[in-house]
């Protein structure tokens, strides 16, 4: 339903920092955990009141790894949420994990809990690249994790892969795509890697692959997965056609612009047209400051938001709807895209411009290109 909204608890914990990461998370701050869930029911009970009458249909734990908090925490924060937000009985409620903190203790936990979706952090299946990119796992420690989370009666499994790293191939990178699609999923989430600035691997700046060694990658990716049944609906997010769970509900909301609260230090929220954030800052959010960075961005508009988030997806842009939603014209921004349809980055639909998979390769520039009409305005 319209009136529904989606939860994002973030959890900054981790047994140790991967070598790419730059999200806000940390290692070694274990002991600051109990402090933090009594936090988030502190700042949940702050939003609850304007959410009155509303339900969630979406709930999604991430970080840091949540998982890593163990059996009782997580348990207590799903009671606690659902004492504070009315969490409907068929929400999609997502938790990730990595694959060194999915013991039998914890998967129990979660199924009795109703969550319903896991995703899970492999990146490779070859070790000589999980070990250089910082990761605590081997890849026969995943598929023991993901073969007892499916034992626990978890069907609808996210994995996470990763491209693009320093030295791979083709053929390399395939293997693992392979033996990821063993696995038997219900949905992939693929992403190349970028070299972040103050992470350990942005600081040793290692060759990656070149803009077209990663293309074909991307390309070769796409291919075995439409030939494995999974049906391509995001830049970088594939599900089963055969329905085990579909495609990710709660990052729908953001492609969609729809209502989301998210807490936790760091935590972003999207709610009726606005978005604000909590601080990013564990100290803080167990201090009790209340959403500081709220963010009424100056250049945030939010009609050139919902382009660019729409033609990342493969529905792409519904032109009736950002008519709709904005009062807007169309036709401006559709000249740019029609001018690309010749050599196949985009396609017309029966409801407006998506992007091809060849468009998706170079998004940044369509995307940059079709805005570039607000400059004009």
């Amino acid at each position: 339903m319209k009136n529904n909204f989606g939860l994002y608890i973030h959890v900054p914990f981790c047994a140790s920092k991967c070598r790419y990461c730059d999200f806000y998370s940390f290692a070694g701050k274990q002991s600051q955990m109990d402090d933090y869930v009594e936090a988030l029911f502190w700042h949940a009970d702050k939003f609850a009141p304007q959410f009155a009458g509303r339900q969630v249909d979406t709930v999604y734990f991430g970080g840091g790894t949540p998982s890593l908090l163990g059996r009782e925490r997580l348990a207590r924060m799903l009671h606690g949420l659902r004492e504070r937000f009315a969490i409907l009985p068929d929400a999609e409620i997502t938790v990730e994990c990595n694959p060194d903190s999915m013991t039998d203790d914890l998967l129990s936990m979660l199924k009795d809990a109703s969550v319903n979706r896991l995703s899970v952090g492999v990146q490779s299946a070859h070790d000589d690249e999980l070990r250089m990119l910082g990761r605590r796992h081997t890849f026969a420690e995943a598929q023991s994790a993901i073969r007892r989370a499916q034992d626990a009666g978890f069907g609808n499994i996210s994995l996470d892969l990763m491209y693009g790293l320093p030295g791979q191939t083709q053929a390399y990178f395939m293997q693992s795509v392979e033996a990821l699609l063993a696995l038997s999923p219900a949905h992939l989430s693929c992403y190349s890697l970028k070299l972040e600035p103050g992470t350990p691997m942005g600081q040793e700046n290692p060759v990656l692959p070149d803009g077209d060694a990663q293309a074909d990658l991307y390309l070769a990716l796409c291919d075995r997965l439409r030939q494995a049944g999974f049906e391509h609906y995001e830049i970088s997010n594939w599900a089963q056609t055969v329905p085990r769970g579909g495609a990710a509900r709660h990052p729908s909301r953001y492609w969609t612009l729809s209502d989301y609260l998210g807490l936790g230090p760091g935590a972003h929220s999207y709610v009726a047209g606005r978005r604000f954030a909590e601080p990013p800052s564990l100290t803080a959010f167990c201090d009790h400051v209340q959403v500081v960075d709220e963010e009424d961005i100056p250049d945030f508009s939010p009609h050139s938001e919902y382009i660019m988030l729409r033609l990342r997806t493969a529905a792409g842009v519904d032109v009736q709807d950002f008519a709709a939603r904005f009062g807007r014209d169309f036709t401006p921004y559709e000249a740019h895209l029609a001018a690309l349809q010749k050599p196949g980055l985009t396609e017309k639909t029966q409801t407006g411009w998506r992007l091809t998979e060849a468009g998706f390769l170079v998004s940044n520039l369509i995307i940059t290109d079709v805005l570039s009409v607000d400059d004009i305005e």
